[in-house]
């Protein structure tokens, strides 16, 4: 597996970690690779061929034996950038549940990114997305 393929498969991963590839979950996979180069230079065509790969791949082997194999295609600097982005598609819906925080653990340690390093990560996007936690706190008052 190519480096540009593994990068993806980890993000496939993440939207996908319980077993299902939501619509949301579906788009926001897709938007987080649609601003990164080289997958926004890829023509429409590309990008099917390479999901339709990917999926077919997770079909055979799994979500983590997929998660394993891109690991390994990734450099130190891909991988933190992968759990980066696997970490902002997770949290973008809402604060990381159990199963969620527990899916990152496992993906940091896959990727070989301690844990000071990746809660650093995983800091950002809780203020970035801080305002999902507040709002939900007011629709419960």
């Amino acid at each position: 597996m190519d480096s540009l393929t593994a990068f993806a498969a980890i993000g496939l991963t993440a939207v996908t970690w319980d077993g299902s590839l939501t619509p949301a979950g579906g788009r926001a996979f897709r938007h987080a690779l649609d601003y990164r180069e080289p997958y926004c230079s890829m023509s429409e065509g590309e990008m099917i061929e390479m999901m339709d790969a990917l999926l077919q791949r997770r079909r055979q082997i799994g979500n983590e034996p997929l998660m394993l194999e891109a690991a390994q295609a990734l450099s130190p600097t891909q991988s933190l950038t992968a759990y980066a982005m696997a970490s902002e598609l997770m949290r973008s819906d809402g604060p990381y549940e159990a199963s969620e925080r527990r899916h990152l653990d496992h993906l940091a340690l896959v990727l070989s990114i301690s844990k000071p390093e990746s809660d650093r990560i995983d800091s950002v996007f809780d203020l970035l997305h801080n305002h999902l936690a507040l709002h939900s706190e007011l629709q419960l008052v």
